[in-house]
């Protein structure tokens, strides 16, 4: 472009010399003209010559965030909410999901309706069959709420390698890096080990779910794990800062790297380099196969633990069991700007879908991290208060936790609980 910027100017002065020489004009006035394109000459040369094309081309949205762009970005920001759109309403996006999702929508409608909660859904509906236009359009709506409540969307495994599964695309394409879940043992709810309280800080955009797979040759296929230092320090921080911000005192980060030196090696060492940083913050490493060892048989070891994608999927999994099941526990997925709230395990419940037998706690407890997540704490704490306080019946517990009540009388007992607590009167 330089060079350009050179001939453009060579070529108006011979034309011009060339003029003068057939017009016979005075030189004075070829030396004025000259002097004139030298100044453009040298304004084009310097406009040319910066760095505009480093910003052309590069990706704008945060569907591949690289070392780059992450550099400066480690501490984790307050994840500021959204501010109130109208008349101190919220809206937030809803995906009922596959399963017992829209049902369980359903019913936190109707809660937040009881509890008074000034929040709008803004409802958009994906499926594991529907084409990739659904998804764009709940991406789109996301990145308008910047807040979601989700139900799982399926994935059907009986469709090609080319159809990616659509949990997977809204959380590489929001950039939901970090996966929080809380284990607490919940009240009324019997179970082998008592006491349990972890939070566990999962990896949720690279790893085994990077979806890069292929066969080599017929009968071999590789599926490659994608680990980088940028966002292995990004989750690390995070982690280290959740702990500090809750008062936790110890991080545990899960890997495998006696096997996978490189890779998991990579994760550790970020996680060792972060943890240097938080010297009042009691820093261990565990392998992840001794990991779920030490779940099963002595939980209350752990605090708050981190790990990349796939062991965080597994783990999640056996956290949920040891307090009760899927039903019992929330999840949020968070990146920088957009924030997703779930169940914990990401299980769609086909088995039991429209059978009224779904345990409607974890979506509730989500929801509940949702509101904390948009300041509205009153709200999140009488809904919370009242789903706890219907967990001491056992009337109310559903079939997955040992009961023979329904999701409708679980909904019905916690609104109840919603109206004693707000101190307004009990319907009879």
């Amino acid at each position: 472009m330089c060079v350009l910027a050179h001939v453009y100017v060579c070529v108006c002065v011979c034309v011009y010399l060339l003029c003068v020489r057939v017009q016979r004009r005075s030189c004075t006035g070829a030396c004025t003209y000259i002097c004139v394109c030298v100044c453009v000459h040298t304004c084009v040369h310097v406009l040319m010559c910066m760095p505009w094309h480093l910003a052309i081309g590069q990706p704008t949205g945060s569907v591949l965030v690289g070392e780059r762009e992450l550099k400066g970005r480690l501490h984790p920001p307050p994840f500021q909410p959204p501010s109130a759109k109208y008349g101190g309403r919220h809206t937030v996006t809803m995906i009922p999901g596959d399963g017992i999702g829209p049902e369980l929508m359903l019913h936190v409608k109707s809660v937040f309706r009881h509890a008074c909660v000034p929040v709008d859904f803004e409802e958009v509906h994906v499926s594991s069959s529907a084409d990739e236009e659904d998804i764009r359009n709940a991406i789109m709506a996301i990145r308008r709420n910047r807040v979601a409540l989700k139900g799982n969307i399926e994935t059907n495994h009986n469709l090609p390698p080319s159809h990616k599964s659509r949990n997977n695309i809204l959380r590489t394409s929001l950039d939901l890096y970090a996966n929080v879940i809380h284990c607490k043992s919940l009240p009324g709810v019997v179970t082998r080990h008592r006491d349990i309280d972890i939070l566990i800080v999962r990896e949720n955009t690279e790893g085994e779910y990077s979806s890069l797979e292929h066969e080599s040759v017929a009968g071999v296929v590789e599926s490659l794990k994608i680990i980088t230092k940028a966002k292995s320090l990004r989750i690390a921080e995070y982690a280290f800062k959740l702990a500090q911000e809750c008062g936790r005192k110890k991080v545990t980060a899960v890997h495998k790297a006696n096997i996978m030196k490189l890779g998991d090696g990579l994760f550790l060492q970020c996680c060792k380099e972060v943890a240097a940083g938080y010297p009042q913050i009691t820093f261990e490493n565990m392998i992840v196969d001794n990991t779920t060892m030490q779940l099963v048989s002595r939980p209350q070891q752990f605090d708050v633990m981190v790990m990349p994608n796939l062991y965080g999927n597994i783990v999640n999994n056996v956290c949920a069991g040891l307090v009760g099941g899927p039903g019992l526990v929330a999840g949020a997925n968070y990146g920088h700007v957009y924030a997703v709230f779930e169940t914990a395990t990401r299980n769609t419940g086909k088995s039991i879908a429209n059978k009224n037998v779904a345990n409607p706690t974890a979506t509730l407890l989500a929801s509940c991290m949702m509101l904390d997540h948009l300041k509205l704490h009153s709200y999140a704490t009488s809904i919370r208060k009242a789903v706890l306080a219907s967990m001491d019946n056992e009337n109310m517990h559903t079939p997955d936790i040992g009961g023979q009540g329904t999701t409708s009388e679980a909904i019905q007992d916690i609104i109840r609980h919603i109206r004693i607590i707000n101190g307004r009167a009990v319907e009879a």
